[in-house]
């Protein structure tokens, strides 16, 4: 049944083959009739898609938070004036480097379409000089290092596969002492909760001491704040930890619990983009991935640690994942609150 379901499931959601559609934004300095065609060629491309046009100077880094755009490709002044005049024409692109395998797709067409540009026969009626070249950058992880993109993506994923199977048996392991009843009649969700707290300070301790190995071992480009990365991490290892007890609660035993891990831990690493890069993904594949702890917290090791968000740049996806806690809160009170009923009753 696994190898039916794995087979039939994993083909759907990676059938694309290619990277579609991959979001990029264009800084147009230029806004000239020339730029305008090289965007059009741009939003042509199957491979890429231009999300947004801006016609003031912006960093790139601010345009890639929250996974805006994958690249950032920017046309200085003077660039159609240059053209004709049959000067260099350099056009400037950024690449968000913290997932370089989700680039492939930008690259190729990003070079092709300059290729196109440079070629008199391909031209669209104009007098086309050629000249016009690419001059790349890679942001956040330059040198491709894997401290700062595999490496870190097995850290949290073991960490949290480890902490699920510390977890997922607490419920079947209090019935088993005895101890669940007593929870059920003088105590509350909180309190069960507050079971929780010695194992997420653990898996915040080992998961920070990774990362300062990595830091001064390899060479983790850590930019963020470390108040908001803890902050982050704490919200999301607390949620983990309900979903653990909700998806163990019904277990008859912690071995039976354990198994269950694989229900909710692999899903997010595989559809968070560090098992397979986002853009390869299906558009509706984007939004099933949601239900996986694990896919927000890779949202907020991008951001925060990689990109240098702040608190207001990443505002929003915190606001969205206190919405997904407060789903999982409620789910986890209700399952409490119906067996304390059926238990006094």
């Amino acid at each position: 049944m696994v190898s039916l379901v794995i087979t039939v499931i994993f083909s759907v959601m990676l059938g694309l083959n290619y990277a579609k559609d991959t979001p990029i934004m264009v800084i147009d300095l230029d806004n000239s009739h020339y730029s305008r065609e090289i965007i059009n060629d741009l939003n042509n491309s199957q491979l890429i898609a231009v999300k947004a046009v801006i016609n003031t100077p912006v960093e790139p880094n601010e345009l890639m938070y929250r996974d805006k755009a994958y690249a950032v490709v920017y046309f200085p002044q003077g660039m159609e004036k240059n053209h004709y005049n049959g000067e260099a024409v350099d056009i400037g692109v950024f690449y968000d480097n913290t997932s370089s395998s989700a680039l492939s797709g930008v690259r190729e067409a990003l070079n092709e379409i300059v290729a196109d540009v440079n070629n008199p026969s391909l031209g669209t009626g104009d007098t086309i000089q050629g000249g016009t070249k690419l001059v790349s950058r890679s942001l956040f992880n330059p040198s491709d290092s894997a401290s700062n993109g595999e490496v870190i993506g097995f850290l949290i994923f073991f960490s949290s596969m480890f902490f699920a199977f510390a977890t997922l048996g607490m419920v079947p392991r209090l019935r088993q002492e005895g101890k669940m009843a007593l929870h059920l009649k003088l105590g509350t969700a909180y309190d069960l909760l507050q079971r929780l707290l010695p194992y997420c300070g653990c898996w915040l301790i080992a998961n920070f001491i990774g990362l300062v190995v990595l830091r001064f071992w390899g060479d983790i480009n850590f930019s963020g704040s470390i108040l908001l990365y803890f902050f982050v991490q704490a919200i999301y290892i607390i949620t983990l930890g309900m979903i653990s007890l909700i998806m163990g609660w019904g277990a008859a035993n912690p071995g039976a619990a354990s198994s269950r891990m694989i229900l909710f831990v692999p899903g997010g690493f595989i559809f968070g983009g560090y098992g397979v890069p986002m853009t390869l993904m299906p558009e509706w594949v984007h939004w099933f991935n949601q239900i996986f702890p694990l896919t927000w917290e890779f949202k907020f090791i991008r951001d925060v640690v990689f990109r240098g968000a702040g608190f207001f740049d990443c505002a929003t996806t915190i606001g969205q994942f206190m919405i997904y806690i407060a789903i999982v809160w409620i789910i986890f009170a209700r399952k409490f609150d119906k067996e304390q009923i059926a238990q006094n009753n």
